[in-house]
């Protein structure tokens, strides 16, 4: 067997992505996916995508995402191989000269398809393989106006802050305590104030107004938390809730998701996304609670 070439496509050899034969086909069906470079009116770049090629054939193929104006790729959000070519596939990660987080994004039912479970073991195998470690499992969460708007308990009042400062000073106090994984893992890498920061750039990379975020309030004034109704380049999602942990065991994650709900459909909103750690149960109830559907499960390998 010769050794696989591995390279990155250009916009005029993009159609080879869609020649893989094998476990794509399930990969297609059931992850939901759909590749197409941005010329040709998709999101995904052929500079960022690359091919492990065996004898002319693409047997593994890794698709990096980015936003409209990233100079560098933010996740590698689609990965797969032919039948019997993990090998290959692990080989491509390695060599890829591309470094982002591995969100592998999986049907809600995964784990009771065979099919799409064997998939996705082979995947998370060969990202193991290739020196990734599993991070989190997320769910995603999709509410539309059919589900009917959350019930506001009226418990907080709801504030702009236009400082980024005080904005930062919540965010620190948020991840004092936090079950997230992604803001504890920078919490390892920084301390708070890295965890801050990186949820503060986040809210500015997402193309929707600064002016939406609001600080929660108790009717006694104190500070309750904080929620960022945003879109991302895909639409209208719940940027973050966070409550501070003086005020933890109220509730008032639903209270804070509510309200965002509530903003966004304002705003025209068709479809909310969201997304929460499977291991935080409290927001995950909040969700359901509010109207939020589980489209979705993704692992994060880092």
């Amino acid at each position: 067997m010769t050794d696989p070439v591995i390279r990155a496509l250009t916009e005029s050899d993009a159609h080879l992505f869609h020649t893989m034969r094998g476990r794509d086909l399930v990969g297609r069906a059931a992850f939901g996916h759909r590749y197409a470079t941005t010329d040709d009116g998709g999101d995904y770049r052929p500079e960022w995508t690359w091919v492990a090629l065996r004898d002319g054939v693409v047997v593994a193929r890794a698709a990096w995402w980015g936003g409209p104006h990233d100079t560098e790729p933010v996740v590698l959000n689609w990965f797969d191989f032919a039948d019997g070519e993990e090998a290959a596939g692990a080989e491509l990660l390695r060599r890829a000269p591309l470094h982002a987080e591995y969100e592998l994004i999986l049907p809600a039912d995964w784990r009771e398809r065979p099919d799409v479970r064997a998939a996705a073991e082979g995947r998370i195998s060969a990202a193991r393989e290739a020196g990734m470690k599993p991070l989190v499992e997320r769910y995603s969460y999709r509410w539309t106006p059919r589900f009917g708007l959350p019930e506001r308990p009226g418990r907080l009042e709801f504030r702009p802050e236009p400082d980024d400062e005080v904005i930062l000073d919540v965010l620190r106090r948020v991840h004092t305590v936090t079950l997230d994984a992604h803001a504890q893992k920078a919490i390892e890498a920084g301390g708070l104030e890295q965890a801050a920061r990186e949820e503060l750039d986040f809210f500015h990379w997402c193309p929707s107004p600064r002016s939406w975020w609001r600080l929660a309030y108790t009717r006694e004034g104190e500070l309750a938390g904080i929620q960022v109704p945003a879109h991302n380049p895909a639409g209208p999602c719940v940027g973050f809730i966070g409550v501070v942990p003086e005020q933890r065991g109220h509730g008032y994650g639903y209270d804070l998701l509510a309200e965002c709900t509530h903003f966004l459909a304002a705003e025209g909103a068709e479809f909310i996304a969201g997304a929460t750690d499977r291991g935080n149960v409290p927001m995950a109830a909040a969700f359901a609670r509010a109207g939020h559907r589980i489209t979705q499960e993704r692992i994060h390998l880092v």
